[in-house]
């Protein structure tokens, strides 16, 4: 049994740096037996077929994050703090998975089911995030918002980043991979700087 999860491990490992290699169209099951260093026939037993492997992928980093977040959003720290850390955690699983955005919105237009029972699987509870949004509200701490605004606006700010990383290093870049990663080392502050001043109650 620990041999069959080490080996589905390391499958998992070579799949997540084979796909972010070549993309999902680019890459050939042939590939990712050699990336893992085991022969095709041994990855078609673990894994039927790439779309098998590439939702074990997806569904493995979820696992991962997830469990973050919920600790994050049930603690007692302040609201500023939850704010800071979601993006922190959001963006390493990005940075992490950056085929993970493009993944995703495929998936919501071809299969959106899918994503729904991942994202259930998690048991994650947006409404404690949601309590604590409205709470400081209530305190006068931040300005009158919908909470579910903010959320999706991070989210959305966060995933450009490598959604639209074509876009960004042509026409930002210079087409340049080094300042590419250097612009994403950058992204976590200046998003939750922006967002923590969105929504500053400014008198």
């Amino acid at each position: 049994m620990e041999l069959k999860i080490e080996t589905e491990e390391k499958i998992l490992q070579a799949a997540k740096t084979v796909f972010q290699q070549k993309g999902f169209d680019g890459c050939r099951m042939q590939d990712i037996a050699d990336e893992a260093g085991i022969n095709k026939a041994l990855l078609h037993y673990y894994f039927r077929s790439k779309d098998r492997l590439f939702d074990a992928v997806f569904k493995d980093a979820f696992r991962k994050f997830f469990p973050k977040v919920q600790e994050i959003m049930a603690s007692d720290i302040t609201l500023e703090k939850k704010l800071e850390s979601f993006i922190d955690k959001y963006m390493d699983l990005l940075i992490d998975n950056p085929m993970l955005p493009i993944f995703i919105l495929n998936e919501v237009n071809r299969n959106p089911e899918k994503i729904t029972e991942i994202i259930n699987l998690q048991v994650i509870n947006p409404n404690l995030l949601f309590g604590s949004i409205i709470k400081e509200i209530e305190n006068g701490s931040i300005r009158k918002l919908d909470p579910r605004h903010l959320i999706i606006s991070i989210i959305g700010m966060c995933i450009f980043a490598f959604a639209g990383k074509p876009i960004i290093k042509n026409f930002l870049l210079n087409n340049s991979e080094e300042e590419y990663l250097l612009f994403i080392s950058q992204r976590k502050k200046e998003i939750t700087e922006l967002v923590l001043k969105s929504i500053t109650n400014i008198k």
